[in-house]
């Protein structure tokens, strides 16, 4: 019953994995994407993507860390999940789920679902490639243009020796609008041996559980509802375990932002920073009253100094009531 924290390009990077996974709760992560197109990348790419590998590719708190690659040229795929395999990646993961323009367009992400067979040669490629004793994964969506490419598409990655199967349950064309399509997942997993892991619109422990009764699977990865609430991993273990755990408060919310901040600063801009941290501060609107209240004052900060001194003083307004 593992809880994986979702590949969410251009947020999920490596200082947010740290401090997400030290709240705890999570059992695994997925980096963004490495997008491989015609020439091989230098090592230094990997570890810009996954630093964890210098640390036996888990985070500090010793979570597990996939390699993720996106890409449409099996030659070239195979050669790069090798190459992640060699810098000491302990999984290979396959995007077929993203449904960026931009990446579909360069025949990346969810657009590869309207042809399953290149699908097939792509995986297949990366794990003729990659170790034995190293699982190859793969993340993919229902389809591209509707819902109905998700068995088709399962079966081929199945085939191609995926050992496991993230499936957003939703299309391209669907976005991230609500619903998502648990029971399309069900269709698949009932129609594939591969172990199949549900996501997709996951905000709550209720949440968790309704999915996992309509998808039927065991595991799940959570993206934007572990962003919104940094505990809710850590609330969902409680409750397999028949327990009840507290919510986490603002005022120990914001601690986890000046932390993600600090790391963030090793590595960008400054003006960098200031923008990552209001995409996170956007996403806490959805978990926090005090993020809502805090925004229309937030997103005009440009200094990374000014932006964790409104958060601070926010955070001692809760603890003084």
């Amino acid at each position: 019953m593992r809880i994986i924290l979702a590949p969410m390009e251009g947020l999920v990077d490596a200082p947010i994995r740290e401090t997400l996974t030290r709240v705890g709760g999570i059992d695994r992560c997925v980096t963004e994407f490495i997008r491989v197109t015609h020439g091989m990348l230098p090592p230094r790419i990997f570890y810009k993507y996954a630093p964890e590998l210098y640390n036996q590719a888990v985070t500090e708190a010793g979570t597990p860390v996939a390699v993720q690659l996106l890409g449409s040229d099996p030659e070239m795929m195979g050669r790069h999940g090798a190459k992640a395999a060699e810098l000491g990646a302990g999984q290979v993961d396959i995007n077929f789920g993203c449904p960026a323009k931009t990446v579909n367009k360069h025949k990346g992400g969810c657009v590869l679902m309207r042809e399953p067979e290149l699908m097939y040669e792509i995986a297949a490629a990366v794990r003729r490639a990659v170790p034995a004793e190293i699982p190859v994964t793969a993340k993919m969506r229902l389809g591209y243009d509707d819902r109905s490419m998700g068995v088709a598409c399962g079966q081929a990655l199945e085939a191609a020796g995926a050992a496991e199967i993230v499936i957003h349950a939703r299309s391209k064309v669907d976005g991230y609008k609500p619903p998502a399509y648990w029971e399309e997942i069900a269709r698949v997993r009932e129609a594939v041996n591969a172990h199949v892991i549900a996501n997709g619109e996951i905000w709550s422990v209720e949440d968790y559980w309704r999915c996992r009764r309509v998808s039927g699977c065991d595991d799940v990865m959570i993206g934007r509802g572990l962003i919104a609430r940094p505990d809710l991993a850590r609330r969902i273990k409680a409750s397999q375990a028949g327990e009840a755990e507290r919510e986490m408060t603002w005022a120990e919310v914001v601690p986890l932002i000046a932390e993600y901040a600090e790391a963030l600063q090793a590595r960008l801009e400054d003006r960098y920073v200031t923008g990552r941290i209001k995409q996170w501060l956007n996403y806490l609107r959805q978990g926090f009253v005090e993020a809502e209240q805090l925004w229309p004052q937030a997103r005009k900060l440009k200094q990374v100094d000014a932006m964790l001194g409104c958060l601070a003083g926010t955070a001692g307004e809760e603890q003084a009531a």
